[in-house]
Order: structure tokens, then sequence, then C-alpha cells
């Protein structure tokens, strides 16, 4: 299948308070959908940070209109692995199924500018949703989203808040970030991404009490149950060593039908590259896409 693939980037509000609610901020419709190259903004005139992404489009699809999917990374833990094909290859996997599949990086990381911020990860997912809903082949009725870890934990809290989302695919997201509270964690964590290069700015963040309160507020179990009536697949390895398994089943008793849960015998916490979660990925979008009404 030939697939065509398209840089894109947008703006997003690189400041907001941890405490403040997620309220949708739309743009005029004409200034959603950008082409390659261009930026604008979605926060109500402040200059923003650009986010760097790829769109990936099934080019032999007969269909009026595709279903979309946003693939979100998961915080990173060090320097890619330069064989490892990454999200462009999942991309790639998912667009030979037949959807239209948008991957960018989280502020603070690749060529997206800003400083790791999980509400401000929050804000650019968002963003990204409406970039793609302006999209003219998407299939509104199905714009659904998968996220890794961190990711995932964002793709619950956002998925949560924005109703265009349809369905939702969480891989080894935690259930909470509690382990910030402790005493010098959340110091620690700061200092540890700073070395490995997401928090980019020496006066960032203006306050660690309110960098906190934002993971506070992104907790998975706060909000899972708020995804229904729309589904959510929730996958976790049974060998996860960063995120115990526990906080998967956590999180499937927090959510309410329609959901599901997979433990994946054997599998760590990278689950991207775990071929069984991307062929059961693929397997329940494309179940449900034939269930629901196109």
């Amino acid at each position: 299948m030939e697939i065509k693939r398209e840089i894109v980037s947008f703006e997003v509000n690189p400041v907001r308070s941890s405490h403040e609610p997620l309220d949708p901020v739309f743009a005029k419709e004409s200034e959603n959908f950008l082409s390659p190259g261009q930026t604008t903004g979605l926060s109500n005139g402040v200059k923003g940070i650009t986010i760097k992404g790829e769109l990936f489009t099934p080019e032999s699809s007969e269909k009026p209109s595709l279903p979309a999917l946003i693939l979100c990374h998961g915080i990173p833990r060090g320097p890619s692995d330069p064989q490892d094909p990454g999200y462009p290859g999942l991309a790639e996997r998912f667009c030979t199924e037949g959807f239209m599949v948008m991957i960018f990086n989280f502020r603070g990381t690749g060529e997206s500018e800003g400083n790791f911020d999980i509400l401000g990860w929050a804000e650019d997912l968002k963003a990204a949703v409406d970039y793609l809903w302006q999209h003219p082949g998407i299939n509104h009725k199905h714009l659904s989203v998968m996220g890794f870890s961190g990711g995932a934990a964002v793709a619950i809290y956002t998925t949560a808040h924005n109703q265009r989302i349809s369905s939702l695919i969480s891989c080894a997201s935690p259930a909470s970030f509690d382990l910030l509270g402790e005493e010098g964690v959340a110091a620690d964590f700061i200092n540890e991404f700073r070395r490995i290069g997401i928090i980019r700015d020496s006066g960032f963040p203006p306050s660690l009490d309110q960098w906190k309160r934002g993971f506070e507020e992104i907790a998975p179990r706060r909000w899972v149950a708020s995804i229904s009536p729309r589904p959510i697949l929730i996958i976790h390895g049974s060998k996860d060593s960063v995120i115990n398994v526990e906080e998967a089943h956590l999180l499937y008793r927090q959510a309410r039908e329609p959901k599901k849960i997979h433990i994946v015998e054997g599998a760590e916490h990278r689950l991207r590259t775990d071929s069984r979660v991307i062929e059961l990925a693929i397997k329940w979008l494309t179940e449900y896409l034939s269930k629901s009404p196109s």
C-alpha cells in the first residue's frame, strides 16, 4: 500500500496553571487545519510553542473518509535506538489497515519546542485532536487515540475531557503518579529530565509545587470512568517492572462499560515493540469500527 507522509506543525499555549481546568479553546475552523510547515495559534493570541508531527494517509483507499488514529508516546528515558523504526514504523502499520494516523512529539521532546510538563502534554494532545478534526479526509465518528505509558495517562485525561475522541487504547498506563509526592522525588525527576533533555530551560518549572500538581490533576484513576460510553481497551504487560500490572487492574475496575483489559503474558513495559500488542490493538479497533455506524 502506498502511504502519503506529511510533516505537520501547530502551536499551543506554553504556560497553564496546574489547577486550571482543561477548557476547550477552538480557533476558527479554517485555521485549525494546517499545511505542512505552517503554524497558527490555538491559545487566544498568546504566542505558543510549536509542536512537530507527521501525518500518514493510505493513498489507495477508495473511502470518502478515513478512520483516524493519534499515537501518543511516553516519557523518554534516554536516547533512542537508531535501529528502532519507532513511531513512524508503528504509524505505517496502522496505516496499512486503512487508518489515517498522526504522530507527534509532545513538548520538550524531539523537534517540538518547550519543556516537559504533564498538563502541557494534555494541551498538546488536545491541539493534535483539533488539528486532525479539520482534515477533509477524516471520518469524524472514528477518531481514536492510542497512548503508551505517560502518553497513555495523558490520553485517558484528554479523552475524558474531549468528546471528539471516539475510542481509546491505553498501553502500560500508570493509575496515578503518587510517587512524585514523596520527599525529594519530584526534584530528582526534574534533574533527570534535564539530563536527558526534555526540560531545557534553566528556569523551568517556575514552581515545583505547581508542576507536581499537574500530575495529581492528570492521574488516570480520577478520569477513566468518564470515558464511558466510549470504549476503552487497557493493555499491560505481566512482567512490567516500571508500572506494576495491578495499576491496569485498578484502572479497569474504575472504568465503566464498554471496557476490555488484556494482560500480555511475559510482556514488559515497552509495549510498542511487542507485535502481539499491536495486532491486538488493530483487531480491537477494526472490530469496534465494524460494529459502529460509519
